[in-house]
């Protein structure tokens, strides 16, 4: 049997690794105003995105946007010109401004905290949804992207081939303590050290739990 990582060891020394390591954007706008608009808006935009331009997109957006009626009422044109360069920008604005409606029809004019509804809303997938749960409503959620997807495997913790398959195991194995951490741990482990290619292993924290480092 493939050996794994004992979790909650690691989870105790990545708290300290990523003490010095600048919060994912999400998070901070969390942090500065907890405002479910502001954040599934920001998580919409991060996706593809890197931090830095997304920090700078939103800051910007966000002395012209700050509510749903705000969305609704700004030319397309002018929202694209704010949102512009992240990833998948034109798109991001046709969905941006299907928001309002949509919100309004299905759920009342109210952000919705369950992941089944926000995955109704336009740009809204299951990791943007596990986050803006997570983060905006402190609902447990587990959101998977590719860091997540690619160190749990590495780990021998789970056996997925997608990272729909690696959520769903996890939400099964992993203890509901760790479930709003593993994503902000991992993507900062992830961007650092354990990369796709040419992982820093030398460097890692977690030698001597990790079976790759064992």
């Amino acid at each position: 049997m493939k050996k794994s990582i004992p979790i909650k060891q690691a989870f105790d020394v990545l708290e300290g690794f990523i003490a010095d390591i600048e919060a994912p954007v999400v998070e901070f706008v969390a942090r500065q105003d907890n405002d479910p608009f502001k954040i599934l808006i920001a998580t919409i935009l991060s996706s593809r995105t890197n931090d830095v331009i997304t920090t700078r997109v939103i800051s910007r957006l966000f002395e012209r946007v700050t509510n749903l009626k705000d969305l609704e009422s700004i030319d397309q044109e002018e929202l694209k010109d704010l949102i512009y360069p992240v990833g998948f920008y034109r798109q991001k604005t046709v969905q941006l401004k299907k928001l309002p409606y949509v919100i309004s029809v299905k759920f009342a004019g109210t952000i919705p905290s369950e992941i089944d509804d926000l995955v109704m809303l336009p740009g809204v997938g299951r990791k943007t949804a596990n986050l803006v749960r997570n983060t905006a409503f402190g609902k447990p959620a587990i959101c998977v992207d590719v860091h997540v997807h690619r160190i749990t495997n590495r780990w021998g913790y789970v056996n997925t081939k997608n990272p729909l398959e690696t959520e769903l195991e996890l939400r099964a194995k992993l203890p509901v303590e760790y479930w709003s951490k593993v994503n902000h741990y991992l993507v900062s482990l992830g961007q650092t050290v354990c990369k796709p290619r040419n992982p820093k292993c030398p460097e890692c924290a977690l030698t001597g739990l990790c079976p790759k480092l064992v």
